[in-house]
């Protein structure tokens, strides 16, 4: 059975070295109660952004559990990949951007399309970027991730459309998900093998198109 993952902050990642010991508290070290970790069973400690360090329990604690590092790690990210995701209903963006983090995405862009019928205004803003903070934290864990995605400010199709400018300047690869494209992804990154590739950004848009986003950003669409 894999070792279980549990986030620190990486500052408090700093100071990690083989040998040293470290008292894992706060939510993470109640959830190493919770799920009742036991002395001598191996857990991974990780800071979010690419460190691991593989560990031990040595004892449990008042507010958590105590770690003997054995080993650190440093996680290589070859291929930098960003969904850019369409606000849906019922829930569609958020399981959409729980598999882009399962898959190894490095971060997700919330998407306001015109076309959204969901719109982050206001409170709701600020709650549903902490869902989806939440969600890929959580999708992190479960496939046992040292790197948690960033979750990006909500874009307007304006702001998307200059986003996507400036990135493929910089050599970025940009791919619109299009149920009527005649190219499939896999053929145009096929194509690319043997190529340095660096970032690639798949749009993926609201219920019924993309937009006029497609027509701004990329001349590229492959079917979802």
């Amino acid at each position: 059975m894999s070792a279980p993952v549990f986030y620190v902050a990486p500052q408090e990642f700093d100071p990690l070295t083989p040998g040293t010991d470290f008292e894992l508290t706060g939510p993470e070290g109640h959830h190493a109660k919770v799920k009742r970790v036991e002395n001598g069973e191996r857990i991974d400690l990780a800071d979010g952004q690419g460190r691991r360090a593989l560990g031990t329990v040595e004892a449990t604690t008042t507010s958590g559990i105590r770690v003997r590092i054995i080993e650190i790690q440093h996680d290589k990210n070859p291929l930098e990949v960003y969904v850019v995701q369409a606000l849906a209903k019922d829930g569609r963006d958020v399981q959409a951007i729980e598999t882009a983090t399962e898959l190894g995405a490095t971060g997700v862009v919330p998407w306001g399309a015109d076309r959204s019928i969901v719109r982050w205004k206001g409170e709701r803003a600020a709650k549903a970027h902490t869902k989806w903070r939440n969600t890929v934290v959580a999708a992190a864990k479960q496939s046992r991730r040292s790197r948690i995605p960033t979750v990006y400010d909500l874009h307007s199709t304006p702001e998307l459309a200059e986003l996507i400018a400036e990135v493929r300047a910089q050599g970025a690869a940009v791919f619109i998900l299009h149920e009527q494209a005649s190219e499939r992804l896999t053929t145009l990154l096929g194509q690319s093998a043997g190529e340095r590739l660096g970032e690639i950004y798949l749009v993926v848009g609201p219920e019924g198109a993309s937009a006029n986003v497609k027509l701004r950003c990329s001349r590229r669409r492959v079917p979802p």
